[in-house]
C-alpha cells in the first residue's frame, strides 16, 4: 500500500486519539475537543442532503472531489461509508486524467492512480462519478474523454480553468443524443460553465446553453450577483434537439466568497469565529470552519440560506465544492 501524506495525516490522527483515550479516560473525541474533519465533512453533506431531499426526493446530490471521505478513515482499503454513499447521488472528480499540476498537462500517474481508484469505489458502490479534467489541446481532450468512459465516468473536457466558457472543441458534446435526462445515471455528458463573465446579461448568458446538447448543466445561481428564477431556469430545461436535461447548481459549502450575498462587510478571519483563513490562490475566498452551525445556517436551514435559494430556484440538484477542506484543517489546526 503507498503510503501518502493524506493516509500519513490520518495515521497520525489516530494514533493522537488512540493515544488519549487509552490513558484511562473514557471520554470520546469529541468531549476532549477533537474535531474529526473528515467525519464532520461527512455529516455536513449527509445533512445537506436529507434536508434537499425532504423538500424534493428527487433532488441530485453531488459532492466535488474529497474522495477519501467514502472510507472510515481516507484509505481504499478502509470499509465503505454506507451513509455518506446512500445520501449521495454522484461524486464529481477534477484533474483525474489532465490539469493535475497544470493546465493541458497529463496528471503525473501515481496521482492519477490515487485518484482513481477512489473514484472506481465510488462507481463500485453504485455512484455516478463524474470528472473534470483541465485541457485545451483538441488530442488531449480527445484522450480525456476516451479515458473517462473506459472507466465508466461521465466527463467534461474544460479549456479554461476559470469554467467561463462552453468549449469550441467538441463541435458537439461527447456522446451526443436526445434521450430525456431524468437521473444523473442517465447523463452521458455534462457542461461545467460557473462563471458567466463573458456573457453581458442572463438572456445571453441563457440563450448559449440553450443552443447546446448537454445532458447537464452545472451553472451559478447567479449572474452579477442576481439569482436565476424559476422562469428563466425553464427556457434551459430542454436541450437544442428537444431532449430534456438536468441543471444543477454550485455552491462551496467548505469556502466562504466574499462576493456571496451572504457575505456581511465586517467579516473577516477569526470574526465571526467560523472563518478560519484567506486562501492564498483565490483571492476573496475564505477556509471555513464548516462543522460549527452558524456557518451551517448560512448554507442550509431557513428561508436566506443557499440551499434553500437553490431549492426554490427550481434546480434538479446540487453540485458541492470544497469538500476536500478537511486536508487543510488536519494539517493546520
Amino acid at each position: 500500500m503507498r503510503l501518502t501524506s493524506k493516509s500519513l495525516s490520518i495515521s497520525l490522527l489516530l494514533t493522537s486519539i488512540i493515544s488519549i483515550t487509552s490513558c484511562g479516560d473514557s471520554d470520546s473525541p469529541e468531549q476532549l475537543g477533537i474535531v474529526l474533519y473528515d467525519q464532520e465533512m461527512r455529516d455536513f453533506v449527509i445533512g445537506i442532503s436529507k434536508y434537499a431531499k425532504a423538500s424534493d426526493p428527487n433532488f441530485i446530490v453531488i459532492p466535488q472531489n474529497g474522495q477519501e471521505l467514502i472510507t472510515e478513515f481516507g484509505n481504499v482499503e478502509n470499509d465503505v461509508q454506507m451513509d455518506y454513499v446512500n445520501a449521495i447521488d454522484a461524486t464529481g472528480r477534477e484533474d483525474m486524467f489532465y490539469g493535475y499540476d497544470n493546465d493541458d498537462e497529463q496528471t503525473p500517474e501515481d496521482e492519477k492512480q490515487y485518484l482513481l481508484d477512489f473514484c472506481l469505489l465510488f462507481e463500485q458502490n453504485g455512484v455516478e462519478v463524474l470528472t473534470t479534467d483541465y485541457c485545451s489541446t483538441p488530442a488531449k481532450m480527445d484522450d480525456s474523454y476516451a479515458k473517462n468512459e473506459a472507466n465508466g465516468f461521465i466527463s467534461f473536457a474544460a479549456d479554461e480553468r476559470d469554467l467561463n466558457s462552453i468549449p469550441a472543441y467538441p463541435q458537439t458534446p461527447y456522446n451526443e443524443n436526445d434521450d430525456d435526462i431524468t437521473n444523473i445515471s442517465e447523463a452521458r455528458n455534462f457542461l461545467y460553465l460557473i462563471n458567466s463573465e463573458n456573457y453581458n446579461t442572463k438572456a445571453d448568458f441563457l440563450g448559449a446553453i440553450a443552443e447546446t446538447n448537454y445532458d447537464a448543466v452545472i451553472m451559478d445561481l447567479f449572474h452579477n450577483e442576481e439569482a436565476f428564477n424559476t422562469q428563466e431556469l425553464q427556457q434551459i430545461r430542454t436541450k437544442k434537439n428537444g431532449g430534456k436535461r438536468l441543471l444543477l447548481c454550485y455552491m462551496s459549502i467548505g469556502e466562504a466568497e466574499d462576493y456571496r450575498y451572504y457575505w456581511n462587510e465586517s467579516w473577516q478571519v477569526g470574526n465571526p469565529k467560523f472563518i478560519a483563513a484567506e486562501n492564498p490562490d483565490w483571492e476573496g475566498n475564505y477556509k471555513v470552519r464548516y462543522w460549527q452551525e452558524e456557518w451551517q445556517q448560512v448554507i442550509y436551514g431557513n428561508e436566506n440560506a443557499y440551499l434553500d435559494k437553490i431549492l426554490t430556484a427550481g434546480f434538479n440538484g446540487v453540485y458541492l465544492d470544497i469538500i476536500d477542506a478537511f486536508e487543510y484543517f488536519r494539517e493546520n489546526e
